[in-house]
């Protein structure tokens, strides 16, 4: 199992420096962002955009790998992601993980004066979205037309440094996710129950992770996809569940999920005096000793 961590760009970088070089020397797989606009209790406060804080990351870390947790087609279109994407993957050395979403309502959904897309029209988008990202950072000229998303005579030159392409980790709890998952990416993401993460009781949190699972297990083999070929990330933060009260809270939580098959945990970095509020101390002895503890 591998720990990560997930860093909002709510710091001006002179800060904001200093927390990723940290997120570097604790030892962390990767540290994420999230790619939105703004978002809920923080939409009053500080909030740059994902794609300049990975990239100044990049610059100022050598080992951690960076990524998107997540971006969606609500503000983003294939073309210009994929550009951004190539770009930060340069930069980086071949670091990035490019971590997607279907998006959901919220600020996000209407910031560029579009209605907000039912839940249908967002899995359609989805459906054009994934694929076509997927050939642009793979191959170095693309034209395809779609009913949402087009791309034309597009060159992608180079697509990144990682080869074949940048790793892809998209985020689903619906069955056509999850075959998108099968047939385009590396990892595979979730938060909990997508109906409300927070109306699960704590002790039942790992059964819903282990459903989804075997679902998306039954899904890679329709596919003709081995299911150990994809990472399986759980962002943590949206459930009742309090792993970052202590080293052993978190020990206990991540056995937990270790034992139903999920293979990289994504804590939240504290910030204070908020949802995602937590002792930097214990923060950092469970990034340091927490899953040495498990074995």
């Amino acid at each position: 199992m591998r720990l990560s961590t997930v860093i909002l760009p709510i710091h001006r970088w002179t800060e904001g420096r200093k927390v990723w070089r940290r997120a570097e020397d604790l030892g962390f797989h990767a540290a994420y962002t999230y790619d939105h606009l703004s978002w809920r209790s923080f939409r009053e406060q500080p909030w740059f955009g994902a794609v300049p804080t990975l990239t100044a990351a990049a610059t100022a870390t050598e080992r951690l790998r960076l990524g998107t947790m997540v971006t969606s087609p609500n503000f983003r279109h294939p073309v210009t992601l994929a550009k951004d994407l190539a770009a930060i993957d340069d930069i980086s050395d071949g670091r990035l993980i490019a971590g997607i979403g279907a998006g959901g309502s919220g600020f996000d959904a209407t910031a560029l004066g579009q209605q907000e897309w039912t839940a249908r029209e967002r899995a359609d988008r989805f459906a054009e979205f994934v694929p076509l990202l997927d050939r642009l950072l793979t191959e170095q000229a693309v034209t395809e037309r779609g009913a949402y998303y087009t791309a034309h005579d597009v060159r992608m030159i180079p697509t990144g440094r990682q080869s074949p392409r940048l790793p892809m980790y998209i985020a689903a709890t619906g069955p056509r996710g999850m075959r998108l998952t099968a047939r385009h990416g590396e990892g595979w993401i979730s938060y909990g129950d997508p109906r409300d993460p927070k109306a699960v009781l704590a002790q039942d949190c790992p059964a819903v992770i282990a459903g989804q699972l075997a679902r998306l297990s039954d899904i890679c083999a329709e596919e003709g996809r081995k299911p150990d070929e994809l990472e399986k990330v759980l962002l943590q933060g949206s459930t009742l569940e309090r792993p970052l009260d202590s080293v052993d809270a978190f020990v206990d939580y991540a056995g937990r999920y270790r034992e139903v098959g999920v293979t990289e945990l994504v804590l939240h970095w504290p910030v204070p005096d908020s949802v995602f509020e937590a002792d930097p101390k214990v923060f950092e002895r469970i990034a340091t000793e927490g899953l040495a503890q498990l074995d």
